[in-house]
């Protein structure tokens, strides 16, 4: 019997976004298995800063990409981020803010758990 994913907090994960659709499942959520090589575990809401940022470093998340059911993002989009990619961000001073309920408890094994609440965005 399979458990509810969990969020960051220890809480029922919570959806992310369903417009654009986000999530490794394209089903709203950051939920992860083991097919998901890039951990899309953090719920995050893009500013240009952190567009530019990925888009520099080979990551375009701007332009959309039918093929993969990717809308292209802009600034105030929410979308589940790779892990590493946060908290390469963070590292580097443009991680964008995350929505801890909608966070999958995996981030954790990438990202610090006060680094998260730090860049907490108020829902």
């Amino acid at each position: 019997m399979a458990t509810e994913p969990r969020n960051v907090l220890g809480g029922p994960l919570q959806e992310c976004c369903t417009d654009p659709m986000t999530g490794y499942f394209r089903d709203g959520f950051c939920r992860t298995d083991h097919r998901d090589q890039g951990s899309h575990t953090v719920c995050a809401v893009m500013t240009e800063e952190f567009l530019i940022y990925s888009l520099e470093r080979g990551n375009d998340l701007i332009t959309p990409r039918r093929e993969w059911m990717f809308p292209g993002l802009g600034p105030g989009d929410k979308w589940c981020l790779c892990a590493a990619r946060w908290q390469q961000a963070f590292l580097e001073g443009v991680a964008p803010k995350v929505i801890l309920e909608s966070c999958h408890e995996r981030a954790l094994e990438y990202c610090d758990l006060s680094d998260l609440i730090a860049y907490s965005h108020q829902v």
